[in-house]
């Protein structure tokens, strides 16, 4: 129960709220585990449930108008995912799957519409998180169209590594993020807007100048700094 008030409190809809209602919050919600390669909702599903990730990573996807699945976002722990009616959308637009084992904090829309009725102060978290979700796939968008294929892929992973980046041992590797989530080289061209080929050119690169190791599916920030301004200058 500890753990589940811990990511109600970390979470940007419910953190606003005073450690001593997170109780009765948690009670509108049920736990929900899934293993690797779950499904947690498929695109075109009723939007009739929100979701908080309390552990594990999950994926994304939505399917373009040429049959392929495109991934869009990555979450992780104290994350929110999914979207409901009171908050405009009938159904869900994406798929959601985990790429670990997971766990999930799920609010059916009856259970968090009475969440908005008795604390009226996460209406405007909710809203707050959502018009942050839009600002970033804005802020994608713009990088579809602007930048370099190199500086997409650069700040793709710089936003995986903010998000749900793991520090390494601070005396070997001070500066080494870890993403802990397996992503294939076809997921990270998905959210760049280019190829899986063009994805590994690139990390070679970057692994040639010690920004970023790889290993088992996994990509560790190695220089964060260093990366950003590769992704900065790069032409």
């Amino acid at each position: 129960m500890s753990v589940r008030l811990q990511v109600l409190a970390d979470s940007p809809i419910f953190g606003a709220l005073a450690k001593e209602t997170l109780p009765e919050v948690d009670g509108h919600c049920t736990a929900r585990h899934f293993d690797r390669g779950a499904s947690i909702y498929h695109a075109g599903d009723p939007a009739d449930s929100l979701y908080i990730v309390a552990q594990g990573g999950l994926k994304l996807s939505r399917p373009s108008l040429d049959g392929y699945d495109v991934l869009v976002d990555v979450v992780g722990p104290g994350d929110f995912l999914g979207m409901l009616t009171a908050l405009g959308e009938a159904t869900f637009p994406d798929t959601a799957t985990a790429l670990t084992e997971s766990c999930v904090l799920r609010f059916s829309a009856q259970a968090f519409r009475a969440v908005l009725n008795q604390h009226p102060q996460v209406t405007l978290a909710a809203l707050d998180a959502v018009s942050a979700r839009l600002a970033q796939a804005r802020r994608t968008v713009r990088e579809l169209a602007a930048d370099t294929a190199e500086q997409r892929i650069g700040a793709a992973l710089l936003r995986l590594a903010d998000s749900l980046g793991t520090p390494q041992d601070a005396r070997t590797h001070p500066a080494a993020v870890r993403i802990p989530v397996p992503l294939t080289q076809a997921d990270l061209a998905a959210m760049a807007g280019t190829t899986p080929e063009t994805v590994s050119r690139t990390l070679a690169r970057w692994r040639s100048s010690q920004l970023v190791a790889t290993g088992r599916g996994t990509i560790t920030v190695t220089d964060r700094i260093g990366l950003a301004d590769a992704v900065a200058t790069a032409n």
